[in-house]
C-alpha cells in the first residue's frame, strides 16, 4: 500500500516515533496544515472523500497509526490514545508544522483531546467529531450495536456508521489486519479517559456529533461540551457516527470552523 488513494499530489514520507518505528502519512496542498486522525484500527484511507474536500487553500496531512496500513508495530506492550498523541506530534516534527488544526473522529477524537491538552502549541483549532471523554462516563453503547461493529457483514457494519444512503462507503472502512494491532488499539480506546484533563484544552474546539450515533451516543458530545472551557456542540439531525467521513453536512460545519482566522 505505497500509492495513496487519492491522487499523485499526496507525497508519503515517514516519521520516526520515540521509540525508532516508522510512522507513515501523506500530505498535499500549501497552506495552513490541518491533521485529520482516524478511528480505531483504521487507516488513512478512510479521508479518501474528507481529505480532498479539505484540502483548498490547505495543506493536510493524513497518516496510519502506528500497527496500522504502513506504519509499523513497535515493541509497546501496551498502546495508549496517549502514546497514540505523541506519535503525532513526531509526525508534525517531520512535516515542519509548528502549529496545526485537528480533526479527530472517532477513536481519533480521544488522541486529539491528548493532543491538544498536552501540546496546546501545537494545535491552533481543534474539532471532536464522534467521540467521547472515555467509556466510564456518559453513555455506552448498546450490546446490539456492539455486535453490529464487530459483524463480518461489511453492510452491517456500515448502517453504524450511515443510514441506507451511505452503506457504499464502508471502503472507508479500512481496518488493518494484524490482530496484535487490532486487540492494542482497542485496549487503548477502552482504557481512554480524558475528562480530568479536558480543563486544560486552550484551543477553540467544536464538538461535533449525529443526533442518531449509536456507537457514541450523543449525550457523550454534551460530556466534553461542558468540560473543554472552550467548547461549543453542534449536534447534526439524523446524522450517525460517520459524521465527517461521508463529506457531507458534518465535514462542512467542520470545514467552515477550522477556517476561521485563516487568511481567505
Amino acid at each position: 500500500m505505497t500509492e495513496h488513494p487519492y491522487g499523485p499530489e499526496w507525497v508519503r514520507r515517514d516519521a520516526i516515533a520515540a521509540d525508532g518505528i516508522r510512522l507513515a502519512y501523506w500530505s498535499a496542498g500549501e497552506g495552513h496544515p490541518l491533521i485529520l486522525i482516524a478511528g480505531q484500527a483504521v487507516d488513512h484511507r478512510s479521508w479518501q472523500i474528507a481529505g480532498p474536500m479539505l484540502l483548498p487553500g490547505r495543506r493536510v496531512i493524513v497518516f496510519d497509526h502506528r500497527g496500522i496500513g504502513d506504519s509499523e508495530l513497535g515493541d509497546a506492550d501496551r498502546f495508549t490514545t496517549r502514546l497514540f498523541a505523541d506519535d503525532i506530534v513526531r509526525i508534525l516534527d517531520d512535516a515542519a508544522v509548528e502549529r496545526a488544526d485537528v480533526l479527530g473522529h472517532s477513536m481519533g477524537g480521544r488522541v486529539a483531546q491528548w493532543l491538544a491538552a498536552d501540546h496546546p502549541d501545537r494545535v491552533r483549532r481543534l474539532v471532536l467529531a464522534s467521540t467521547s471523554a472515555g467509556d466510564a462516563h456518559g453513555t455506552r453503547r448498546t450490546d446490539e450495536v456492539d455486535r453490529a461493529i464487530r459483524s463480518p457483514d461489511p453492510e452491517v457494519v456500515a448502517s453504524v456508521f450511515w443510514d441506507e444512503s451511505g452503506r457504499d462507503l464502508v471502503r472507508l472502512l479500512a481496518v488493518g489486519r494484524d490482530r496484535t494491532a487490532l486487540a492494542r488499539h482497542h485496549r487503548a480506546s477502552r482504557h481512554h479517559d480524558s475528562l480530568a484533563d479536558l480543563s486544560r484544552i486552550s484551543a477553540p474546539t467544536l464538538v461535533l456529533h449525529g443526533e442518531h450515533d449509536e456507537l457514541t451516543p450523543v449525550d457523550n458530545a454534551r460530556i466534553l461540551d461542558e468540560h473543554i472551557p472552550t467548547a461549543r456542540l453542534t449536534i447534526v439531525k439524523g446524522a450517525r457516527h460517520g459524521i465527517v467521513l461521508d463529506g457531507g453536512l458534518g465535514l462542512q460545519i467542520a470545514d467552515r470552523f477550522l477556517r476561521r482566522g485563516l487568511p481567505s
